[in-house]
């Protein structure tokens, strides 16, 4: 029999080694990024748990561009996978944040950007589409800039929202096939899943692929979202930053390892084809998770043609907004 003695040396124990578990919770790393199922793809290793971390959870939700835009000020995200023409914008309203990795970077292939018609429309160049309707899912961002840069620098659109050669009008991601199929528009700037599923119905064409012509124009792949932090909550726990950022790139490796396991899960998931993953990573656009050479080049093109375009006003240099641990490429 136990006596009152060991009893009490048991439970002294046992509140002991509690401790040392309550001391072992995990920080959380909250994350905003685009809601699509490339996104859900590139994650899937952090969520499924095949990348983990002794010490930091992410706890990532998406959001449509225009939230992820205007989340930036509210600080309700720890990360936010932002437009590149969020930072500048920022920083003219004293607002700093330091960038973690690049997000989404273009491959300049034949479907990637452009201005997607249907088939068996009359529209065989962009000529024709002068004084028709384009359906863009968010007008403000960088990647929809990148799209009139190629516009106005390779073809010579006037590309002006107000009073330009085209009517641009802003509407969710998901509504775009059906407003070009019904022809309330006349074009649409397709993204992700949207490119893909008009290439796989046959029923739609692109005009022309503006990935290429920035390259051919700038030779940069145009970079338009990077993961970004803010300083005072960097300083404030350095090393959860540099396991969210171990993380992030983990899950990215992953995918890209592992791309037909990771392509058929998002596909039972969001009732989608299997080899749509692949084909994006491809064909379409990457996820990086580090920052390169190239990603600082392309954010100052994009930043300059942005100023021109009178959409915003100074910007620094980008190598100034990296984080100083920053994965390099």
């Amino acid at each position: 029999m136990k006596t009152t003695a060991s009893l009490l040396a048991a439970g002294a124990l046992a509140i002991g080694l509690a401790f040392p578990l309550a001391a072992a919770a995990k920080d959380k790393i909250s994350y905003a990024y685009l809601i699509d199922p490339a996104l859900e793809g590139v994650l899937y290793g952090i969520k499924s748990g095949k990348v983990t971390s002794p010490t930091v959870d992410i706890v990532a939700t998406p959001l449509p561009i225009p939230a992820l835009i205007q989340s930036t000020t509210t600080k309700q995200y720890d990360v936010v996978m932002n437009a590149v023409l969020s930072i500048p914008r920022a920083l003219d309203e004293g607002l700093k944040m330091e960038m973690l990795s690049t997000a989404l970077r273009s491959v300049a292939s034949p479907v990637s950007g452009g201005m997607w018609v249907k088939s068996g429309s009359p529209y065989k160049t962009l000529a024709d589409l002068k004084g028709k309707t384009v359906g863009d899912t968010a007008l403000q961002s960088t990647g929809t800039t990148w799209t009139r840069i190629a516009l106005w620098k390779a073809h010579q659109v006037n590309v002006s929202y107000d009073n330009g050669d085209y009517k641009w009008v802003q509407m969710p991601a998901t509504e775009l096939l059906g407003a070009l199929q019904t022809d309330h528009i006349e074009a649409a700037n397709l993204i992700h899943l949207q490119a893909f599923q008009a290439i796989k119905s046959g029923d739609y064409r692109s005009l022309l692929p503006t990935a290429k012509d920035i390259v051919e124009l700038f030779h940069v792949n145009q970079v338009s979202a990077v993961n970004v932090a803010y300083p005072e909550r960097i300083d404030a726990h350095p090393d959860d930053y540099k396991e969210f950022d171990r993380m992030i790139k983990a899950s990215v490796d992953y995918a890209n390892e592992h791309t037909d396991e990771v392509g058929k899960a998002i596909a039972d998931q969001f009732h989608i084809a299997p080899e749509f993953f692949g084909w994006w990573l491809k064909d379409y656009s990457i996820f990086p998770g580090d920052v390169s050479a190239g990603d600082l080049r392309s954010m100052e093109v994009v930043w300059e043609n942005a100023k021109a375009l009178g959409l915003m006003g100074n910007y620094p240099k980008a190598e100034s907004v990296v984080w100083k641990d920053a994965i390099r490429e």
